[in-house]
C-alpha cells in the first residue's frame, strides 16, 4: 500500500536515540543479521530506486553504509561502469562486511569507517547523489540536520538526496505497529537496533531542497518513507 502523503503524527518519538557509541556496539553485535530486514525494507528501498535516476550516476556517497546490500545492488546492476562509491559506517564490523560483499568493485568502491561525522577527506560538491536508508530514524532531530546541512554540501549542483526511514502509521494495521515499535523503542531503544518512526518528509529544510518524490510504503504492517530531493541552495 502506498501514499503520497506522510502519515499524521509527530515528527520524532520523544524517547532518547542511541548514542554513536550505543549505536556502534549494537551493530558491531548484529553485523549480517542486519540484512533479515530486508522483508520490510525493500519494497520502500525499491520506490528509492526507481526515482533516483542511479543510471546517470557518477559518484555516490552512502551514509550508513551496513553490509553493503544496497551498494552491491546499485554497482551490480544500475550504476554506470566509470561510477565511484564511497560508503560510510560507525560499525567495524558492518564495514568489513560490505568492504568483502563489494570487493568485484574495489577499483572504484570504498567504505570507510567513520567515528559518525562526514570524513574530512569528503570534498565539497563532489558528489551527485547522496544515500542513507534506515539511519536518520537512529538520530536525534540535531543530528539529522547536521547530515542533511552535510549532504548538501557534499553534492553538487544537479545533486540529488535519497532517503529512506521508518515512518508513522496511517492505517489501524500500520498505526497499531507504530504504537507497539515506540513504546518498545521508549522503554529501551536497542530492543529496535534505536530506530523509530519519524516525519522525514517534515525535518526537510525547504529552503534548501526541492522535493522530487515522496511515497509512503507499507510492508507487513511497517510504514516506510522514500524521499528524493534536488539541492536548492
Amino acid at each position: 500500500m502506498m501514499a503520497e502523503t506522510p502519515p499524521p503524527g509527530p515528527l520524532l518519538s520523544a524517547s532518547r536515540t542511541l548514542t554513536t557509541a550505543e549505536a556502534k556496539a549494537f551493530y558491531d553485535g548484529f553485523g549480517a543479521k542486519q540484512d533479515a530486514q530486508a522483508f520490510y525494507e525493500d519494497l520502500a528501498v525499491k520506490a528509492l530506486i526507481d526515482h533516483a535516476d542511479f543510471g546517470h550516476a557518477h559518484s555516490v556517497f552512502e551514509f550508513g553504509s551496513g553490509t553493503g546490500r544496497l551498494a552491491a545492488r546499485l554497482l551490480g546492476t544500475m550504476l554506470p561502469d566509470d561510477c565511484r562509491y564511497l560508503g560510510v559506517d560507525i560499525s567495524e564490523t558492518m564495514v568489513a562486511l560490505a568492504r568483502e560483499r563489494l570487493r568485484p568493485w574495489a577499483t572504484r568502491a570504498e567504505v570507510v569507517l567513520s567515528e559518525g561525522p562526514i570524513p574530512t577527506q569528503c570534498r565539497a560538491a563532489e558528489y551527485d547523489r547522496f544515500v542513507s536508508t534506515y539511519v536518520l530514524d537512529l538520530m536525534s532531530e540535531e543530528a539529522i540536520g547536521t547530515v542533511l546541512a552535510d549532504a548538501n554540501r557534499l553534492l553538487c549542483p544537479d545533486g540529488l538526496l535519497c532517503l529512506v526511514s521508518l515512518t508513522h502509521g496511517d492505517t489501524f494495521m500500520t498505526k497499531l505497529v507504530v504504537s507497539a515499535w515506540t513504546a518498545l523503542h521508549r522503554l529501551n531503544p536497542k530492543i529496535v537496533g534505536g530506530c523509530r518512526p519519524i516525519a522525514l518528509h517534515d525535518l526537510l529544510p525547504g529552503d534548501c531542497w526541492q522535493l522530487r518524490h515522496h511515497e509512503v510504503v507499507s510492508a507487513w504492517g511497517i510504514n516506510s518513507e522514500a524521499l528524493v530531493a534536488a539541492r536548492t541552495a
